[in-house]
C-alpha cells in the first residue's frame, strides 16, 4: 500500500488524542528503565525495542483483567499483530524511565484495536504514539478464527467497561 492511499482501517498514530496529559487518565501503565540491551551503540533506544514495550503492556493489561497469554494457548488462540503504525516523536536514551500507556480502543469481530503513547514520568514528554491491530488466531488450523472464545470476549468487554 502506498503511503499516499493509507489504510483506513488503521488511522494514523495522529489520531490519537494526546492533547494533554488528562487524555491518558483511563489508560494501562506500565512502566520501563530503559537498560543498555535495549540501545544502539549511541545509547538511544533502538526502535524495535519500543515494539517490545508495547507487547509487554498489552500483554500485562490483559494479564490485569484475568486474561493470562499462556491460557489463550491452551484455549488454541493466538493473538499476532496483523497492522502496526508507529510514530516516534522523540528519542528515549539509556537510564531514562518511561510510561507506556495503552487501552483497546475497539473489538470488531475477531479484530482487537490497541492505541500506545510512551511518555516521561510526569507526562509532559511524548516519545512514541502508536496504533496495532490483532486478530484471533486459531492455532491447530493457523487459520483466522470466526470468533472470539468467549472467555477473551468476556474479558475483553472489562477492558471496554473501563476505558470507553
Amino acid at each position: 500500500m502506498s503511503e499516499s492511499q493509507p489504510n483506513p482501517a488503521l488511522p494514523p498514530t495522529d489520531a490519537i488524542e494526546i492533547t494533554d496529559s488528562r487524555a491518558f487518565e483511563s489508560w494501562f501503565e506500565y512502566p520501563i528503565r530503559v537498560q543498555p540491551h535495549h540501545t544502539d551503540y549511541a545509547g538511544i533506544v533502538w526502535h524495535g525495542t519500543y515494539l517490545t514495550w508495547m507487547e509487554e503492556a498489552r500483554i500485562e493489561c490483559l494479564r490485569s483483567i484475568g486474561i493470562e497469554f499462556a491460557d489463550l494457548v491452551v484455549l488454541g488462540c493466538d493473538l499476532p499483530v496483523v497492522e502496526l503504525s508507529v510514530r516516534y516523536h522523540r528519542s528515549i536514551q539509556l537510564g531514562m524511565q518511561a510510561i507506556v500507556k495503552t487501552r483497546m480502543t475497539e473489538v470488531t469481530g475477531v479484530r482487537i484495536n490497541w492505541d500506545y503513547a510512551i511518555v516521561s514520568l510526569d507526562g509532559q514528554q511524548l516519545y512514541v504514539t502508536a496504533k496495532v491491530t490483532l486478530v484471533a488466531l486459531d492455532r491447530e488450523r493457523g487459520k483466522i478464527m470466526r470468533q472470539l472464545p468467549v472467555s477473551v470476549k468476556d474479558a475483553l468487554a472489562k477492558i471496554a467497561a473501563l476505558h470507553w
